[in-house]
């Protein structure tokens, strides 16, 4: 009985962690822009230098 409560403990702060990593990633900004990565592809960028 006490391994399952150990476990059990071990999972919630697990689980905290990621659900805190979750709110950092959220609060720096990281979700901010999701247009214009997948747009990017499909323009040219007319700046670089295509060395083929």
């Amino acid at each position: 009985m006490a391994v399952i409560i150990l476990l059990l403990c071990i999972s919630i702060c697990i689980a905290g962690g990621f659900l805190v990593a979750f709110f950092w990633s959220v609060n720096d900004g990281q979700f901010d822009d999701t247009e214009s990565p997948s747009q990017r592809i499909l323009f040219e960028d007319k700046n670089k230098n295509n060395n083929l």
